[in-house]
Order: structure tokens, then sequence, then C-alpha cells
């Protein structure tokens, strides 16, 4: 594409629909701005500001967005008028939802560039929207398959009783733990039984202790004692971190 005769400024718009792809260490952020800025370079466009929905699905409103009501404001103040995402997908993976979108936002004066085809929704003639639409669609089609093949193979492990969502338990992540609490709770030194933070103690003597290096909390060796190990989970508000 041939570089602009006057210089554009553009905001990159980064949407990552689950969490566990946010934080430092995860590269969908990453890989979706370096795509922006590859394009933004190429075409001669500046960009002047990053805005960015984390754990945002692309079936969400685009007026339900945080990020993007914060873009829309920015855009209004200082007169820039282009947004650029990675691909059409990051602004909306549903069909619905990208066409309510893309005409707002061009009813309102401002362009939408996918770094990865960057004319899809600039082009607005009927075969430009026509493919959009279509892929659109497509891509609407796969995540349903995507979505339908992972719930079937949930159903078939909790069918064979295997525990497929929620956060580990301390009997599943250290069943010896767990084990030798109880083993304590059912020893009486001197006739007498041991507190929850005398068990506490002899765990954390034993090496056995939380992921932080810290004894065990008293609610939380209560639960080792009480709840059946299936069903053990240590509350976050005890040492024991998820």
């Amino acid at each position: 594409m041939a570089k602009p005769s006057k210089s554009i400024r553009a905001f990159a718009y980064l949407r990552t629909s689950s969490a566990t792809n946010i934080g430092e260490d995860k590269d969908s952020g990453r890989r979706q701005l370096q795509a922006i800025e590859g394009y933004a370079t190429r075409a001669g466009i500046e960009l002047v500001g990053t805005y960015n929905d984390e754990a945002v699905k692309g079936s969400d409103p685009i007026d339900t967005r945080p990020g993007f009501a914060e873009m829309l404001e920015a855009l209004e103040a200082n007169g820039t008028k282009t947004i650029i995402v990675e691909t059409a997908n990051r602004f909306a993976r549903d069909l619905m939802v990208q066409e309510v979108g893309f005409a707002m936002l061009k009813a309102r004066g401002f362009d939408l560039i996918a770094a990865d085809s960057p004319t899809s929704f600039l082009d607005d003639t009927p075969t430009a929207r026509l493919i959009r639409q279509v892929l659109g669609a497509v891509s609407e089609f796969e995540k349903a398959m995507l979505v339908a093949k992972l719930r079937g193979a949930r159903d078939r492990r909790r069918r064979a009783g295997v525990k497929v969502e929620g956060r580990k338990s301390i009997a599943e992540q250290r069943p010896e733990t767990v084990e030798f609490a109880r083993k304590l709770a059912r020893a009486r030194p001197k006739g007498g039984k041991r507190s929850l933070r005398e068990i506490s103690a002899a765990l954390a003597q034993a090496g056995h202790m939380t992921k932080t290096g810290t004894p065990y909390a008293p609610t939380a060796v209560k639960l080792m004692l009480t709840r059946p190990s299936r069903l053990l989970i240590i509350p976050s508000t005890t040492e024991e971190p998820q």
C-alpha cells in the first residue's frame, strides 16, 4: 500500500477474550500490538495511543467495552479519526456486533482498519460488505464449533468421573500433606488431641507448607480434616494461593 500524502494519526485497539491470555508472560496483546505497529509503519500512520479490553469476548457489544468506550472519548477529544486492530475478529467476532459496531463508527466519522486486511473495513462497496460478512460468519462458525468441541470433551470427562473445572484442590495438589494432617489429628500425644495450630506447626516442621513458604492457616488445616479429599479446596483467603 502506498503511504498517504498526509500524515494520519490513529489509535491501536487490542482485545483479549480470555483471562488466561492476560499478563506480561502472555503474548496475545504483544502480538496484536506488533502487527498494528508493523502496518502503521508501512502505511506511514502515526500511532498516538493504545487502548485495550482484557477478558472481553468478541461477541460483547462494542458499547459495553470499557477500553473501547475510553478510546471513543479520546477520539472525540483530540481529533484522531482512525482505529487500527490486528484483525477484524479482534474488533468483533460476532457478525452482528461487527456490522453494528462498524456502522456506528462510520456514522461518527471514524475509520476502522484491520492490519492484516487494510481495506476490509474501509471499502464500503457491496462486494466489500459481502466479504466482510462472509468472513465474520466463518469466524463465528469456527468459534461455535470450537466451543461445541470443548463442551463435548468436558462432558465426556465428567461422565468418566474426571474433574474438569475449578481450582485444583489441595488434596489433588498435595495429597501427602492432607494424609499427614489427618494422621496428626488421629494421633493423641499424651492422651490429648492436637489443636489446629499444633497440626499446622507439625506440618511445617515436617516441611509441609504453602507455596509461599508459610505454615498452613488453622482454617486450611480444618478443611483438610473435615472435607472429602475430592472436594477439598483451600479458599484464597488463606495463605495457600490458587
